[in-house]
């Protein structure tokens, strides 16, 4: 196989993810996963039940690709920025270009994404896919915090952390009925975010001084900086 057939077999493949996914998620959010099969997904998605099972192992693992779009395009978002701005600043700046939208179609994917959080809630399978995610995620941001951004190992996981914490804290606050964010409004999402991500991240070089602005007064103190 040329490499360019190989390229297009790989673009088919995360593209069949990405519809189960989605199909998953919509189900998930209008009915539970309890009350979903795994056919009933396959059906949705226009594919053959033997073709879910090549791509999830279970109803639940079907949603991971579409968790997993948001940690893609910040960690991409952060590798940007770590070229020009301390590490915390680019950290923010990541979390705010990716967690609040400037348009229809990227709401729409939060918000769909959000339905999942909140029904993972009280789902435990479909909740340890949501963590295994955010973990997963983790340890992809510590590689671009060590190979990008010049960290050694232990800040880089314990940034990492900080960082990954303070997104997924905000969405499942968001997730459980927090504001919607609004392409003409507020980044309520993204001020979540960097709130939690100044609560967690207090010893980060080159962290941003807290305003008003971006959640809190300045010099709150940390343990109460994320509500």
């Amino acid at each position: 196989m040329s490499e360019r057939d190989a390229s297009l077999v790989e673009r088919r493949r995360r593209a069949t993810a990405m519809d189960i996914a989605q199909a998953a998620a919509e189900l998930f959010a209008a009915r539970g996963s309890r009350d979903t099969t795994a056919e009933d997904i396959a059906q949705a998605a226009g594919v053959a039940p033997r073709t879910f099972y090549r791509y999830a192992r279970t109803k639940e693992e079907a949603v991971a690709p579409l968790l997993d779009v948001g940690g893609q395009l910040w960690r991409n978002a952060l590798a940007d920025n770590l070229s020009r701005l301390p590490v915390a600043d680019a950290i923010e700046a990541a979390i705010a270009a990716v967690l609040a939208p400037g348009d229809p179609a990227t709401v729409a994917g939060l918000t769909l994404a959000r339905r999942v959080v909140a029904a993972a809630a009280d789902d435990p399978a479909l909740r340890s896919v949501w963590y295994r995610v955010n973990c997963d995620s983790e340890f992809e941001l510590a590689r671009v915090l060590r190979e990008t951004g010049g960290l050694a190992v232990e800040p880089a996981r314990l940034t990492a952390a900080a960082a990954t914490h303070a997104v997924r804290i905000a969405f499942e606050l968001w997730a459980a009925g927090g504001p919607s964010p609004d392409p003409d409004g507020e980044p309520a999402l993204a001020q979540i975010a960097v709130r939690c991500f100044r609560g967690l991240g207090g010893g980060v070089e080159g962290r941003a001084r807290p305003t008003a602005d971006a959640g809190g007064e300045p010099g709150a103190a940390p343990g109460r900086a994320c509500r």
